[in-house]
C-alpha cells in the first residue's frame, strides 16, 4: 500500500462442518462452497472444520486460479480443520494449539481429538505484513450446565495473548472463526477487551443477512433444533474481528451473512451461516494507538469475572484428580490383595479352599484395567489443574496491572 492510501479488503469466514463419514452431504457442500468462492472472488477466505485433507486438496485445486496462496493447519488426532485461502502471498504461518481442549473420554463431543487451535498467516501486504488468524474454540453443548466454560475461557485468554504478542509487527490484525461464544459472554468480552479487536457486525455501516447477525439459525436443515429452542432467532457465534495496529484505520463498510440454502439448491453451505465483511482500510498520517488491552472501560471487571469462572473449573478439576487418584489406589490395593492370596495358595496356606482360577484371573484383569484407566485420568486431570492454575495466575497478574495502571 505504499502508493495507494486506501484499500478495500473482502473477507469470507465459514465453519464448513466437513467431517468425513459424519457430516451430511459433505462432498456436495464442499463443491458448492468452492463454486461460490470462485464466483465471489474474495481477497481472503478463512475456513474452519475442514477436517478432511482431501476436501482441502479439492478446494485448493478448484480455487487455485482465484486464490493462488493457501495453507492447511494440522494438529490433534483428526486435525484442526483450519485453512486459509488468499490473493496475497503467504510469507509465514504459525499454529498455536490451546493447552486445554475438553476431555478425551467425552467421545460424543470429540473436541479433544481435533486439537482446537488458532492458525496465523503472515501476508505480504503494504509496508508491514497483514496478520489474519483463523480459529475455533471448544463448543458449548449445554448452556445451562456448561462444563466446558473454564476450558473455553482458557482458550479465549490464550487466543488473546497470542494475538497481543504476534500482532506488533503487523499493519492490521484480522481474526475470523467459530468462537462458540455469544456476544455478551465473558470469553468474548475478555478477548475483545484485552486485544482491542472490534466486532465487524457491531461496526458495520450496512448489514444484510440473518436477524441480529445470527450464524446458527433454527431454519437451517442441518442444525439441532432442540439446542436452539431458547433462541428462536438463533445465535451469533461466528465472528470477524479486526484492529489496525500501525498507521492505518479500518472501517467495516458492509457485513453479510448467508441466509439459508445455496442458490438453486435445497441445502445450505453448512450448518453455520457464512460471514462476509468488506473492510475499508486507510493510511493515516501518524501511527495508531498500538496499546492493546485498554479498549473496554470495564476490562478489570471482565478479567475478575473470567478469573472466578476459571477458579470454579480449577476446583472441579482438583476434585476429579482426587477421585481418580483414589480409584487408582483402591485398584492397586486390590491387586496387592490378589497377589498376597496367590502367594498364600502357592505356599499351601489355602490348600483346602483354592480360589477359582477363572474368577481370580477375571478379577485381576478388571483391577489392572481400572488401575490403568484411573492412572491415565489422574494424570490428565493433574495437567488440567496445572493449566487452570497457570491461567488463573496470569489473570491475577493482568488484573493487578490494570488496577495499578488504569
Amino acid at each position: 500500500m505504499e502508493g495507494d492510501p486506501t484499500l478495500q479488503l473482502r473477507v469470507f469466514d465459514l465453519n464448513c462442518w466437513a467431517i468425513r463419514y459424519l457430516s451430511k452431504r459433505r462432498q456436495e457442500r464442499v463443491r458448492l462452497i468452492g463454486d461460490m468462492l470462485r464466483q465471489e472472488g474474495f481477497d481472503l477466505v478463512l475456513l474452519q472444520e475442514v477436517w478432511s485433507e482431501r476436501d482441502y486438496s479439492d478446494l485448493k485445486a478448484k480455487l487455485g486460479g482465484c486464490y493462488p496462496f493457501s495453507h492447511y493447519f494440522r494438529s490433534g488426532v483428526i486435525g484442526s480443520g483450519l485453512c486459509v485461502f488468499s490473493r496475497f502471498p503467504i510469507l509465514d504461518t504459525l499454529l498455536y494449539q490451546y493447552s486445554l481442549n475438553g476431555y478425551p473420554y467425552m467421545l460424543q463431543h470429540g473436541d479433544w481429538f481435533c486439537g482446537k487451535s488458532v492458525g496465523l498467516v503472515v501476508l505480504a501486504w503494504g509496508s508491514r505484513p497483514l496478520c489474519p488468524c483463523s480459529c475455533q474454540l471448544h463448543a458449548e453443548y449445554c448452556r445451562e450446565k456448561d462444563a466446558y466454560l473454564p476450558h473455553r475461557l482458557v482458550q479465549a485468554w490464550e487466543l488473546a495473548q497470542f494475538i497481543r504478542h504476534t500482532s506488533k509487527a503487523a499493519d492490521m490484525v484480522l481474526l475470523g472463526g467459530d468462537l462458540n461464544m455469544h456476544p455478551e459472554d465473558v470469553g468474548i468480552r475478555l478477548l475483545r477487551g484485552w486485544t482491542g479487536l472490534r466486532d465487524a457486525f457491531a461496526e458495520a455501516t450496512r448489514f444484510e443477512g440473518c436477524e441480529d447477525g445470527c450464524t446458527l439459525v433454527p431454519n437451517n436443515c442441518f442444525t439441532v433444533k432442540t439446542e436452539l429452542l431458547p433462541f428462536p432467532l438463533g445465535i451469533r457465534i461466528d465472528y470477524i474481528l479486526y484492529k489496525a495496529v500501525s498507521s492505518f484505520t479500518v472501517k467495516c463498510e458492509e457485513l453479510k451473512t448467508t441466509t439459508g440454502t445455496a442458490p438453486g439448491m435445497d441445502i445450505p453451505f453448512s450448518d453455520h451461516e457464512a460471514v462476509m465483511a468488506t473492510l475499508h482500510i486507510r493510511r493515516q498520517g501518524q501511527a495508531a494507538d498500538g496499546n492493546l488491552g485498554t479498549a473496554e472501560p470495564t476490562l478489570a471487571d471482565v478479567v475478575t469475572e473470567a478469573r472466578m469462572e476459571v477458579g470454579v473449573g480449577l476446583r472441579a478439576a482438583q476434585r476429579q484428580r482426587y477421585s481418580t487418584g483414589r480409584m487408582a489406589v483402591l485398584a492397586l490395593l486390590l491387586l496387592l490383595l490378589q497377589a498376597a492370596a496367590a502367594l498364600g495358595t502357592l505356599a499351601g496356606l489355602a490348600a483346602g479352599q483354592p480360589f477359582p482360577k477363572l474368577s481370580f484371573s477375571l478379577l485381576a484383569f478388571f483391577a489392572i484395567g481400572i488401575l490403568l484407566l484411573a492412572t491415565g485420568l489422574h494424570l490428565f486431570h493433574t495437567i488440567e489443574v496445572k493449566m487452570l492454575q497457570g491461567t488463573e495466575e496470569q489473570l491475577r497478574m493482568a488484573l493487578r496491572a490494570l488496577q495499578e495502571h488504569p
